[in-house]
């Protein structure tokens, strides 16, 4: 499992640019500090920790105030929008940021969402299905012909995907879950699989049982049986949800007591990362080493304590 990919580090914004000042000024500073990436969610209810900024029209500015950071979704919510207008918009953006655009789609989850838009929130097996349709289409879209597709979904008919985007085949698709279905799918369709904790996971007992090692290994296995021989080609990526960096392990311990966070509990969290520079970079190489995960997002509010991590670590 253990991967040779350099280390690359991304922010995930929740809230948007609701302040464009600060959204172009945490662009900036993203870019500065090493980042690769800096990803803006999709939510249409304006609660938080979900803003409900349009992350398309979001993201180009971010880019047009940048020079080498990439931009990308975490993830769009594909029950929105068609698949035919996302591959244009997502083209779009890719060339106005000079190919820097990484495209993440997933199901749809937030059922808030779907009530607000009078969308029916479909079972899971039907959202990823049609998922599966709308990544073949944008592909489709972002080729060199016209085409028709007949699917249970979707259809189009001598359709010319345009404008085609700059990075080709098209910008890297990114496709993240918990479960065996999306991981599978995403393991077949994806070029980036974003490793999450599973939103059916009810209750505190299942929360931790899905953020604990054994159910990370089972998850890298459905990844593997969806991609097949495709597998040692894919970016493997995690949500850092819980981060404490601190310059001695006695502060990092008052740090998490301060959260009301047993350090221990949270030390054995998938999702969390404790400790001191040195020791969350040793644990960051050991992911890699058994996990294969080489690129690593945090809350874009994390920006300056992650940022040693990242001068230690990226591109290495």
């Amino acid at each position: 499992m253990s991967s040779t990919r350099p280390f690359r580090f991304g922010l995930v914004a929740y809230d948007g640019p609701a302040d464009v000042v600060r959204w172009r000024e945490l662009a900036r500073r993203t870019e500065a500090l090493g980042y690769s990436s800096l990803l803006l969610g999709d939510h249409v209810m304006q609660f938080l920790p979900f803003g409900g900024a349009s992350p398309m029209l979001a993201l180009a500015d971010a880019a047009a105030v940048t020079t080498t950071l990439r931009v990308g979704t975490a993830m769009l919510a594909n029950d929105y929008r068609h698949p035919a207008l996302v591959a244009k918009e997502a083209a779009t953006l890719d060339l106005l940021s000079d190919g820097r655009l990484e495209l993440g789609i997933g199901a749809g989850w937030l059922q808030a969402d779907y009530q607000a838009l009078g969308i029916p929130y479909d079972p899971t097996s039907t959202r990823v299905d049609r998922l599966a349709e709308a990544v073949r289409v944008i592909k489709l879209a972002w080729a060199e012909e016209p085409f028709d597709f007949k699917g249970e979904h979707y259809t189009l008919r001598d359709y010319q995907g345009l404008p085609k985007p700059a990075q080709r085949p098209g910008p890297p698709l990114v496709i993240g879950g918990g479960t065996p279905r999306v991981l599978r799918t995403a393991g077949a369709l994806a070029d980036i699989v974003g490793i999450h904790v599973s939103t059916s996971a009810a209750d505190a007992e299942n929360r931790a049982a899905e953020a604990s090692e054994p159910r990370l290994l089972r998850k890298l296995e459905w990844i593997r049986s969806g991609a097949g021989p495709r597998f040692a080609g894919l970016e493997l990526q995690m949500t850092v949800f819980a981060l404490i960096v601190a310059n001695r392990p006695e502060e990092a311990a008052r740090q998490a007591a301060r959260h009301h966070a047993d350090i221990e509990e949270l030390a054995r969290s998938v999702m969390s990362l404790v400790g001191t520079v040195d020791s969350v970079c040793d644990e960051l190489r050991r992911r890699r080493d058994v996990w294969g995960v080489s690129y690593v997002t945090v809350d874009a509010a994390m920006c300056e304590v992650f940022a040693p991590v990242v001068a230690r670590l990226a591109g290495t």
